[in-house]
């Protein structure tokens, strides 16, 4: 189901989603909406959209060591430190 939702800036086309995820789930999902001072749908609308670009940067790594080979521990750990993460010596398979 499309709606069109408008604000006085945007107006767009919404696709209106009905999900059941568990009651603790639901709980810490609104609590954390609440903490960052946006609506449930827009915290989860953020959530699915993260979740989005995670799997494509995944896709684009792996074509990457597909054809360059895989990273180095080294440029592993480069990384780590320029995006202010932690290093792994684990590859997640």
């Amino acid at each position: 189901m499309h709606t069109a939702v408008c604000s006085t800036i945007v107006c767009m086309q919404v696709d209106r989603l009905s999900v059941a995820i568990e009651a603790e789930l639901g709980r810490a999902v609104r609590e954390a909406a609440a903490q960052s001072g946006v609506s449930v749908s827009r915290w989860m609308s953020q959530a699915a959209l993260d979740r989005l670009r995670n799997q494509m940067l995944g896709a684009a790594l792996d074509a990457w060591e597909a054809e360059d080979g895989m990273f180095t521990e080294r440029e592993l750990g480069v990384a780590a430190r320029q995006l202010g993460v932690p290093g792994t010596n684990q590859r997640a398979g």
